[in-house]
């Protein structure tokens, strides 16, 4: 029977390194599934694997966009099934790891025909919605999809978002998408999820953010520059050093809001993967007996 170990849990709570150990123990590759780290150049920010923990396993999507290259949950579905279907030639086990929750259901379940989005799109229409008010929202949703402009509340900010969101993640219209079945796939799936106390968590972040600007996050966002306007770049850690770059901020402030919305993310992150009632959440105290749960589940 062939298998994929899915890891979830939010950020900072040591998802890289239990799917390295698992990878290493059942001999076989890791399909990343933290968009952000889909993207060259952004490294630090995105606290991708180092190139030490690269070469203990292989990793498949890292690296392999540029940061102005568009891509989404659906793209990922079809390019993932197929490098799990190409591992699963020589391996009855893959481990999947990331943060993003809907590229992880997506994988799992294709995607759904309303589907949940990245909390991090959310705040990006947000912010446009505040900066430049209802006219712009409304103008980028009759752009994206005039069929459901027409029948939208177009008063109504929230179900513009919601439909922004959508269409962003899935590279298609709000309107075309129907309901659907959950696909089906050619494996089992067994979902592990990092269980992490939040004081702890939010320390780790801390200290992750802190790390972070010792290692040159500053410097990597300054060589970002030209891509400051693409989506890529619209994330916790970017915007927050380019306020600071831009003058609007000093770099105390922007590293005490990177650790806030670093926070808020793994919350939200949190709130998703609790919806899930099939992740196994284990602490990092009972990593241990994380094998046995997964060979448990092939009985």
């Amino acid at each position: 029977m062939k298998k994929i170990i899915v890891i979830g849990g939010p950020t900072a709570s040591g998802k890289t390194g239990l799917a390295i150990e698992l990878a290493k123990r059942y001999n076989t590759e890791i399909i990343n599934a933290d968009s952000r780290q889909f993207y060259k150049y952004m490294n630090i920010g995105t606290a991708k694997p180092t190139p030490d923990e690269q070469l203990q396993a292989k990793h498949h999507f890292i690296d392999f966009l540029e940061p102005d290259e568009e891509y989404n949950a659906g793209r990922f579905e079809i390019d993932a099934l197929k490098a799990i279907s190409e591992i699963h030639e020589k391996n009855d086990y893959v481990v999947v790891v990331g943060g993003s929750g809907l590229y992880l259901r997506t994988l799992c379940e294709g995607m759904d025909a309303l589907p949940e989005t990245d909390p991090e799109l959310r705040e990006k229409y947000n912010e446009l919605f505040k900066d430049q008010g209802l006219e712009t929202i409304q103008k980028l949703l009759y752009e994206k999809d005039p069929d459901y402009y027409l029948i939208v509340d177009i008063k109504n900010p929230h179900r513009i978002i919601r439909a922004l969101e959508v269409i962003e993640q899935t590279g298609t219209t709000y309107s075309s998408l129907r309901k659907k079945v959950k696909a089906e796939r050619p494996f089992k799936i067994i979902k592990i999820a990092i269980d992490i106390s939040r004081e702890e968590l939010y320390e780790r972040i801390n200290f992750r953010v802190d790390k972070m600007i010792d290692a040159g996050l500053v410097d990597e966002v300054k060589n970002l520059t030209k891509y400051r306007d693409c989506n890529a770049l619209k994330t916790v850690g970017y915007i927050d050093i380019f306020s600071y770059l831009d003058g609007t901020i000093s770099i105390e402030e922007a590293i005490e809001l990177i650790k806030k919305n670093s926070r808020n993310y793994a919350k939200r992150q949190m709130t998703w993967f609790n919806k899930d009632e099939e992740f196994h959440w284990f602490s990092a105290e009972e990593f241990d007996g994380i094998p046995e749960y997964i060979e448990s589940q092939l009985e």
